[in-house]
């Protein structure tokens, strides 16, 4: 018997802001809101107000997590924040975050850049810190305000992204065997070029001409200070590379899906999950899409499936899920959690 990390709970913060598939149809002009919804799996996500930024979410959604009596902030060692939605180039938003949530000064602080894996990365490090015992009670926030880089005029994107935040509470239980892990991870940074915002770091600085929106072949309209999406290569990217990391997080269990209550992919979108479902012939009963209410929220989404699926009685204490990440990078990761 030794001290193994655990998700001890989940809280996740929505902004008041929404963005319906009426609306989206309404200004469109194209597509009727059930046929955004058959595509995306998407009836409205939420939007952060122009104000409103990822640490905003970040803290309200660690309030709550506090709020429920779960965990007190005090007793937080170490905070890391999984974002790409920084307040500043610097210094580090989960210094910030620290500030504001009131955590003591003896608490480290890190911030993960990172999108869609960001959860699984996070966790990585979470587990890490609490049973090589650097810290006891880890804070893992995954945030992000990705409408803030969607052009309006962007048909693809504006569909499917909602801003959100979740907060994990990692902390050490005795047990006898894992309740985080294992985990596969990996990258592939020639995927850059699929999911990139282009200009507005230090390779590209903002220009005049960076500002200028441009139309794409489908209709979308774009600069290359707003996010773009390869769907075509990022769902190929998918299809291609998350079934192999499910074979070998599976061998590395000594499980099969047979052992697995519920398998938690990343929330990207309807048709990809779907398409990737068939592919990892798993059944419908033990693969969780819910992203009716919010959308891709990127590092977020694994967190509020989570909470989600909790909510709703299909995970119980005990159960193990199998949760993947993947997107932005290329990066990708998966793990294996059991339910305290």
């Amino acid at each position: 018997m030794g001290i193994k990390a655990a998700i001890k709970a989940v809280t996740s913060f929505l902004p008041a802001g929404e963005l319906t598939n009426d609306q989206l149809a309404e200004e469109f002009g194209t597509w009727h809101g059930n046929q955004i919804f058959e595509k995306t799996g998407v009836t409205v996500r939420h939007v952060s107000a122009r104000d409103e930024c990822a640490s905003d979410l970040a803290v309200a959604a660690a309030n709550k997590l506090f709020e429920s009596g779960v965990c007190a902030s005090e007793e937080i060692d170490f905070l890391v924040l999984v974002t790409q939605m920084p307040d500043y180039f610097m210094p580090t938003t989960a210094c910030l975050v620290q500030n504001r949530l009131g955590l003591r000064t003896t608490c480290g602080a890190i911030d993960i850049n990172l999108g869609c894996s960001g959860f699984i990365y996070g966790l990585a490090v979470a587990k890490s810190l609490v049973e090589a015992a650097v810290a006891s009670t880890v804070l893992l926030i995954t945030s992000d305000t990705y409408t803030k880089w969607i052009n309006p005029k962007d048909r693809s994107t504006r569909t499917l992204f909602g801003d959100g935040a979740a907060a994990t509470l990692v902390s050490g239980v005795e047990s006898e065997s894992d309740l985080i892990g294992p985990f596969v991870l990996g990258s592939d940074g020639r995927g850059v070029k699929d999911i990139v915002v282009p200009a507005g770091g230090f390779r590209r600085p903002v220009t005049p001409e960076t500002s200028i929106p441009r139309e794409d072949e489908t209709g979308s309209w774009r600069s290359e200070e707003n996010l773009f999406m390869n769907g075509g290569e990022v769902l190929a990217f998918t299809i291609r590379t998350v079934p192999p990391v499910i074979d070998e997080l599976l061998r590395k269990s000594g499980l099969t899906l047979d052992d697995v209550e519920l398998v938690i992919p990343h929330q990207a979108n309807k048709f990809m999950l779907e398409r990737l479902r068939a592919k990892l012939k798993v059944p419908s009963e033990k693969y969780w899409i819910d992203m009716k209410e919010s959308g891709n929220t990127v590092s977020a989404t694994i967190p509020i499936a989570i909470e989600s699926a909790r909510n709703q009685g299909r995970l119980k204490s005990g159960d193990r899920a199998l949760v993947a990440g993947f997107g932005v990078g290329y990066s990708w990761g998966a793990a294996m959690i059991r339910i305290v």
